[in-house]
């Protein structure tokens, strides 16, 4: 199938791709999106393709009903994507129509209507303290009013899974309740995140088998299996599956939009997202944890930055061959690259082919590579670290190899005489670093002195001081991260130090490492490696 419906049509309607990132995922502890960041979660939503984003529960939440109301006044465009306004259906003793939190819905203009109700007997009968006869007349009061007033409406079976074990009759009368009402889709939820695999597909299929309802899936990530849960019970015979971007969610987290979709489109061959929307993946992603102010997962299944990161050589050595005999995918696929990490266990291959993707041809060059893998051993040993440090490792290959015809390298733009450090605590308490170095630099010795807020400052400001008249694009490169970490094994003050150095000119960011026992000779070391790899940039 492809996605030729105009604006506001989900998929063909035959599969539905559910996000309830503004929802369930806001619950994540740590999560606090204002209405401008739902706003902006839902136009990148909307760009990867899904069928529906479930806005927030408007006339509850006063964010979300702000949400609602700007998105209906013209300040959320959806190209692909329905929005949803999620609430609970009526309480009981009333009617649909005079209930507040239902006319909110109403209120809230959104195309599809989402309706939590209970389906376990026990939640039934103690949290709202009615029994099944009057839950499921407000299922079917709400839900036959909201399809009058022209809305779509899905019911969320809250507790399905333990409901149906401890009472499977109670559970499907709230299910026949929805759907007879009108309900276009029926979502069988494990809210407790119980669940596992082989016994939730089975209870899909059972109950798909006693209803012929259209059935929904949503799976909380209590035992690691939501994303496991939600492709079996697709598996099943679920056509409508709920996700949440990055896994967010209460507790454990929800189901992974990203790991659900890559495989429902990688491995089941289903076209859930408009043509190009798996490629979209990775940034989507990535984009989505930003707003979230929660740093990406590196080890995310499809997405994460070590998703195709291989470190070991045996793997290096057949990915030389067939990238896919160690891959499981394509990782363009979904918007992702493959990594080769270079560490101690680094081989000729890993170094091989490391070197391909920074540019450095190593074919060819059997004397460069062993000199290069046992520099590279022999430096892991002491601490450092290359496979987060690509401009390090560049600089130490280039070194071995050459210019790009193996011509000798140019020298470095600069080189050290010496430097000093000094720390003036003043009287009223604040603590300035003085830094002085000397360096030789296009045949002149230059001597400059300058201050700042912390010893490497202080010797960045002096070291830029120093080059600023002679290298024309020193302006340009600035620190973009700082990272120390004290060496495991060299405990106490005699501890080994390693720095990363994070750099960017605007256009490209590249990191660099230094080790030594002393933290501001460690952060000299990355500090220089940095300018030096952008001066070898400027010449290649």
């Amino acid at each position: 199938m492809t996605r030729t419906e105009p604006a506001g049509t989900p998929f063909g309607d035959d599969f539905h791709l559910y996000d309830t990132t503004l929802r369930d995922g806001a619950q994540r502890e740590g999560i606090a999106y204002s209405v401008t960041d739902k706003l902006a979660v839902a136009r990148l939503l909307d760009e990867l393709g899904v069928g529906f984003i479930e806005g927030g529960w408007p006339g509850a939440l006063p964010k979300d009903t702000e949400f609602f109301a700007r998105a209906a006044a013209g300040e959320l465009i959806l190209k692909h994507a329905v929005l949803v306004a999620f609430g609970s259906t009526r309480k009981a003793g009333t009617t649909a129509e005079k209930d507040a939190q239902v006319r909110a819905l109403l209120d809230a203009q959104a195309p599809v209507v989402t309706l939590v109700a209970k389906s376990d007997r026990r939640h039934i009968e103690r949290a709202l303290r009615v029994d099944v006869a009057e839950a499921c007349a407000m299922v079917t009061d709400t839900v036959s009013f909201l399809v009058r007033e022209g809305r779509r409406v899905f019911v969320d079976a809250e507790h399905f899974f333990d409901g149906y074990a401890y009472d499977p009759d109670t559970a499907l009368r709230v299910l026949d309740a929805a759907a007879g009402a009108g309900a276009d889709v029926v979502v069988l939820c494990d809210t407790n995140g119980g669940q596992l695999p082989l016994g939730l597909a089975e209870t899909v299929r059972e109950v798909a088998g006693r209803t012929g309802f259209r059935l929904g899936i949503h799976c909380q990530d209590d035992t690691s299996c939501a994303v496991a849960n939600s492709i079996a019970a697709v598996q099943a015979g679920a056509t409508h599956v709920q996700c949440t971007a990055n896994g967010y969610g209460e507790r454990a987290g929800n189901a992974d939009l990203f790991a659900v979709a890559g495989n429902l489109v990688t491995k089941l061959g289903m076209e859930v997202l408009p043509t190009g929307g798996a490629a979209e993946l990775t940034r989507v992603s990535h984009a989505l944890a930003e707003v979230a102010n929660i740093a990406p997962d590196a080890h995310q299944a499809y997405v994460g930055a070590s998703a195709f990161a291989h470190k070991a050589g045996l793997h290096a050595s057949a990915i030389k061959v067939d990238p896919l005999l160690y891959n499981h995918i394509d990782p363009s696929l979904v918007g992702n690259d493959m990594r080769v990490l270079v560490t101690e266990m680094a081989g000729r291959a890993s170094l091989e082919l490391k070197g391909r993707e920074l540019g450095v041809d190593l074919a060819g060059r059997p004397e460069a590579v062993t000199n290069a893998v046992n520099k590279v051993k022999r430096l892991e040993a002491q601490g450092w670290s290359f496979e987060a440090a690509d401009a390090s490792l560049e600089l130490l290959l280039r070194k071995e190899v050459g210019g790009p015809q193996g011509e000798p390298l140019d020298e470095p733009p600069f080189t050290l005489e010496s430097y000093r450090v000094v720390l003036d605590h003043r009287d009223d308490g604040e603590v300035i670093s003085e830094a002085t170095v000397k360096v030789h630099v296009q045949g002149e010795r230059v001597i400059a002195t300058a201050e700042g807020n912390g010893p490497v400052h202080a010797l960045d400001a002096a070291l830029r001081k120093a080059l600023v008249g002679h290298l024309p694009w020193l302006d340009t490169v600035e620190l973009a991260d700082y990272k120390v970490r004290i060496l495991a094994g060299h405990p106490g003050t005699d501890a080994t130090t390693r720095v990363l150095v994070q750099s960017s000119d605007g256009e490209q960011e590249w990191t660099t490492v230094g080790v030594h026992p002393n933290i501001v000779e460690a952060s000299w070391l990355a500090l220089c490696d940095a300018l030096v790899h952008k001066h070898l940039r400027t010449l290649l």
